[in-house]
């Protein structure tokens, strides 16, 4: 099973759709033509050259207001994207993102690997949480259940992007900054690609085989890790994600050109650059990020007691009020 990218994939993506996309001057004196891998395997060439004919200016409006949030996502013209990073068949990594075409700013929710979900008929208690949809039911399943855990949200979109992209994306824009919180070593020969982790604590700049590391780590193979478990370890990717929008916006057409082929989604390269004529005079400052509140607790399943993550549905639904610019 060919193994996907965790919390770096929203970084691109959005950046990919929101910035990279909206940005007229890669096409000005250029003549770019990118192969796209859609979710049903089909391959589509687009010449982008000839697709964004001339550069459109738009300004940034003030978002409507709804009354509550059910008329919020009737009426709201926002593109919803489920970003999924898969470790086999489980996703180790899960992002809510939504464009709002109005405002041209991006909001991000990670979705804890832990998140309690009850399943019926499913009664092993590693089948409880949400990293388990994946294997049985695909992205689709994992779309539905994250729109059930968001108040009936609409995903419109996923993405999935594999690991030979970031590495290639990160050493092409010559690396990323980041402040590694602590020493991380961890070992796995049995994992897929194999994990050898060795990262020294510190300010330094990660190519694409650390930044790897950087983003699978949690936590080391007798002691150490984040205190707080996947909650510290997607603040330190959010930062990654912060760190690496900065860095590509310096290097557009080379995230484009080095990154686009390792993606699969059901997004169209043509309906990708519809978003992006909306995107136009998006800043790096347009994007906002959240986690899904809630907290750790343990639980007992089927004589198996595991640590989960249990959202809190009126603090979410605040969340989404907010994303939604609910009175």
């Amino acid at each position: 099973m060919k193994t996907f990218l965790k919390v770096f994939i929203v970084s691109f993506i959005c950046f990919f759709i929101a910035i990279f996309l909206g940005s007229y001057s890669y096409v000005k004196e250029k003549d770019i033509k990118v192969e796209s891998h859609t979710g049903n395997s089909l391959h589509e060439k687009v010449d982008i050259k000839k697709t964004i004919i001339e550069k459109i200016e738009t300004k940034p409006k003030e978002p409507e207001t709804y009354e509550n949030l059910k008329e919020a996502m009737e009426k709201s013209s926002r593109v919803n994207f489920l970003i999924m990073g898969l470790e086999d068949v489980r996703t180790d990594t899960i992002i809510f993102a939504s464009f709002c075409p109005d405002s041209k700013k991006v909001s991000m929710m990670n979705i804890p690997r832990d998140t309690y979900i009850h399943r019926k008929g499913y009664n092993l208690a590693e089948q409880r949480k949400i990293n388990s949809i994946f294997g049985d039911h695909g992205p689709l399943g994992v779309k539905k259940t994250v729109g059930y855990l968001l108040d009936g949200v609409p995903i419109h979109h996923y993405v999935i992007l594999d690991y030979e992209g970031v590495k290639k994306i990160v050493d092409a824009i010559g690396g990323v900054e980041v402040d590694v919180p602590m020493a991380m070593k961890y070992r796995d020969p049995y994992a897929n690609p194999p994990l050898n982790i060795d990262i020294a604590p510190g300010k330094q700049i990660l190519d694409g085989q650390k930044s790897l590391e950087f983003l699978r780590y949690r936590k080391g193979n007798k002691k150490g890790g984040y205190s707080d478990g996947d909650l510290g370890r997607i603040k330190a990717q959010q930062g990654f994600m912060e760190s690496f929008i900065s860095k590509a916006s310096e290097n557009l057409s080379t995230v484009i050109i080095k990154g686009f082929s390792h993606i699969k989604t059901d997004i169209s390269l043509k309906d990708s650059l519809s978003y992006a004529r909306k995107a136009l005079g998006m800043t790096t400052q347009d994007f906002e990020i959240f986690t899904l509140p809630g907290k750790a607790e343990f639980k007992k399943i089927n004589k198996k007691v595991l640590s989960y993550f249990i959202y809190d549905k009126d603090e979410t639904t605040k969340v989404l009020e907010k994303i939604y610019n609910v009175k």
